[in-house]
């Protein structure tokens, strides 16, 4: 590994912040005390409730950490496609028993009142998605100590952050579950993400930085297979979302491996950015219709989600997933990094055995 990523975790394994409660600082101090580098997600909490979930995880582990922030996102125009969005998502209200949320209820997640923080009672790592932070911004992480970890889909994103003064790229492939972290959401690029061994050799012939991979990785085989395409560590999302220690809903983690469920997607459905999930009623019967508006989306079907989940109905629920999710296994995040990482060994000795006969 990168010895700025060395100095943080033993093995090279991150569990990804997974926005929505999954992320929870009892399942990033799992990961952290057996030798991964943990996530915490900020995105869609308050800058203090974010705050007391660092202040908790604190008190439960002292290994590194990180924190994902969700970068601001540009105003939509188009205010039409959002409410025509709206009369179509009536009929889940109504079935749900619960109102449409308010499609203007905040566009910056946040974002400047969590950086002061964070700027003020320093983190080991700081990541950010959906965009691409000011030099400024960087620069103020490097003087405090706090390593910045930039999420980029293609080449030209890597080089942004690199020029920006990122000092690593969190290098996500399509196969990722939940929201693809684009600088920029181009409907017209809609279903042209790169797959992601491919992406992290494009992201190594074009900046010089750490990467971390990303994108359905499920078993230790899969690291040996990023490490060798150039990658410094790979970050497992799904792979964790069902450990017992993560915040995620019991329905969420039960369908990654129902049979139900067969395929993952990318949808705009639930927010208005293309996001990869279980494919579910929802998603079938709304995704054609959804408008890229984020986060306006997000929060018209928020409390639709929330209410389905109450009522036990996963077919009304994001069911964020990789495509490797018939593969989770149902294990301590402490017991999943080791087995993570005893998977690797097997690989990288069976190539030297295969190499000195």
């Amino acid at each position: 590994m990168s010895s700025v990523l060395t100095d943080l975790c033993r093995y090279p394994i991150v569990q990804a912040p997974m926005a929505g409660g999954a992320s929870c600082p009892q399942l990033v101090a799992a990961v952290g005390d057996a030798g991964g580098l943990g996530f915490l997600a900020a995105g869609y909490k308050t800058a203090d409730g974010m705050y007391e979930e660092v202040k908790q995880l604190r008190g439960l582990s002292s290994a590194a950490f990180g924190i994902n922030l969700f970068m601001p996102q540009p105003h939509h125009d188009d205010h039409a496609a959002v409410e025509v969005y709206r009369e179509q998502l009536a009929g889940e209200a109504n079935w749900y028993e619960t109102p449409l949320g308010d499609p203007d209820a905040g566009r910056d997640d946040g974002y400047e009142a969590k950086l002061a923080i964070l700027l003020d009672d320093p983190v080991p790592v700081v990541s950010f998605t959906f965009g691409c932070p000011t030099p400024t911004t960087l620069d103020a992480f490097t003087r405090v100590g706090t390593l910045t970890v930039v999420t980029v889909t293609t080449p030209e994103e890597a080089q942004t952050a690199e020029w920006s003064g990122a000092d690593v790229v969190c290098v996500q492939g399509v196969e990722a579950g939940g929201h693809q972290g684009t600088h920029r959401d181009d409907p017209a690029t809609d279903g042209a993400g790169i797959g992601l061994l491919s992406l992290v050799t494009q992201v190594r012939d074009s900046v010089r930085l750490p990467v971390i991979a990303t994108g359905g990785l499920m078993r230790g085989g899969q690291i040996a297979a990023v490490l060798a395409a150039g990658a410094h560590a790979a970050q497992f999302g799904t792979a964790f979302l069902v450990c017992p220690e993560s915040g995620a809903h019991a329905l969420h983690k039960r369908a990654m491996t129902n049979p139900l469920f067969t395929r993952t997607e990318l949808t705009r459905a639930f927010t208005g950015r293309p996001a990869r999930g279980l494919v579910n009623r929802f998603m079938r019967e709304h995704g054609p219709y959804a408008p890229p508006a984020y986060p306006e989306v997000h929060h018209l079907t928020a409390g639709v989600r929330k209410a389905a989940a109450k009522v036990g109905d996963p077919q009304g629920m994001a069911l964020w997933a990789g495509q490797g999710h018939r593969m989770a296994r149902d294990l301590p995040a402490g017991q999943l990094v080791g087995v993570l990482a005893d998977e690797l060994d097997a690989v990288r000795a069976s190539l030297t055995q295969g190499n000195a006969s």
